[in-house]
């Protein structure tokens, strides 16, 4: 690893957990090494029925997830932990690099996505990225945020709306934390991405849009409208007139 980064620790200062899942051995090995020299705790598995009992044994706060597993489908496998942990931070791998596998992979609720090959420190850059962004390290978190109906919680990470409980996944939860904190300010898809995923996602433009649509079906559905397009800038979070 090139340099030597700050140690990333849970709020509570014990260490992340992170579930390594990855057919071939070697490949799992070396992604698993390099999360322990980051000072984590890991965990790893073969195949996908593995996986789904050693995260339920483990409770990882983050899984690094092959798409192609000889048993269960990868996207499968995310099913199963998401019904048990249903905000469970994932970081695809996969040998596919074609717009449409990131999309799927996506809307199956990945938050990240590695193409093989990768470099190590790909790996636990995002995987660092989305510890901050799940507010697994993030030792302040605990401010409660409010706009119109809208309420966050950042330490239980719970948000409603009029009382009604909203499950979202970590990125879900990033983004509309970003917009929370920003009330009635347009803001550009080019502040989002540096805010949420923190680096230049292929398909950029793309990832913002689709997330927004997330967020609207779960915060909007039924309900007057908060997020708001402005065409040609970007989005704002307004209370519901």
């Amino acid at each position: 690893m090139a340099g030597k980064t700050a140690e990333l620790r849970r709020a509570d200062g014990s260490a992340v957990r992170v579930l390594v899942v990855d057919d071939e051995p070697t490949l799992a090995e070396l992604v698993s090494m390099a999360l322990r020299l980051e000072g984590w705790e890991v965990r790893s598995a073969l195949d996908g029925t593995d996986a789904v009992r050693t995260a339920r044994e483990f409770r990882p706060d983050a899984v690094v997830l092959d798409v192609m597993l000889p048993d269960l489908d990868g996207l499968e496998v995310l099913r199963r932990m998401r019904a048990d942990t249903p905000r469970l931070p994932v970081v695809f791998l996969t040998a596919k690099d074609a717009v449409e596998d990131r999309i799927a992979g996506l809307t199956a609720g990945g938050d990240d996505y590695v193409t093989k090959p990768f470099s190590l420190e790909e790996v636990v850059l995002r995987l660092r990225a989305l510890m901050r962004r799940t507010g697994v390290t993030d030792a302040n978190a605990g401010a409660t945020l409010a706009v119109g109906d809208l309420t966050m919680d950042e330490e239980s990470r719970e948000v409603h709306r009029a009382g009604t409980l909203i499950e979202l996944t970590a990125t879900e939860f990033e983004l509309l934390r970003f917009l929370m904190r920003n009330p009635r300010r347009v803001l550009s898809k080019a502040q989002i991405l540096d805010r949420v995923w923190n680096y230049d996602f292929g398909g950029a433009a793309n990832i913002v849009e689709l997330y927004i649509s997330y967020l609207r079906k779960k915060i909007d559905a039924g309900r007057a409208p908060m997020i708001h397009t402005m065409r040609g800038a970007g989005y704002v979070l307004r209370p519901a007139a």
